[in-house]
């Protein structure tokens, strides 16, 4: 019998897949509710100047300067972490899907998913 509550299947993978999703997003929005509140504690009060257009910094475009500034605690590459958490949520869902279609032991499915993951790993890394 507790084998049986153990086993894999889709409707055990589904709750499982739910409650990653929800947690990610959850998260990040946290963490950009946080970073939302400490950049308007820290410059919330400076008048912008619309007359000159300033792109993000640069510190904002890499993961490396993303986690340099949060470990600094600027504002702004907190909201830019948040954000990366909620692009990396759906990426954990797939990742979790081989794991589990593996345990499943759903080759085709575990063959497809591992495609779908290097997609999406590849336009990740490659810019």
């Amino acid at each position: 019998m507790a084998e049986a509550k153990n086993q894999w299947n889709d409707e055990r993978m589904d709750r499982i897949i739910s409650v990653l999703l929800r947690t990610g997003v959850i998260l990040s929005s946290i963490v950009v509710l946080i970073g939302g509140i400490w950049y308007l504690a820290q410059s919330g009060g400076l008048a912008p100047n619309y007359q000159t257009f300033r792109g993000e910094p640069a510190t904002l475009n890499g993961f490396r300067g993303i986690m340099r500034g949060v470990f600094s605690w600027h504002g702004r590459n907190w909201i830019q972490f948040g954000l990366v958490m909620l692009v990396a949520t759906p990426v954990a869902r797939v990742a979790f899907s081989v794991f589990a279609f593996f345990e499943e032991r759903d080759w085709l499915y575990v063959a497809l998913t591992l495609f779908v993951l290097a997609v999406l790993m590849f336009s990740f890394i490659w810019r």
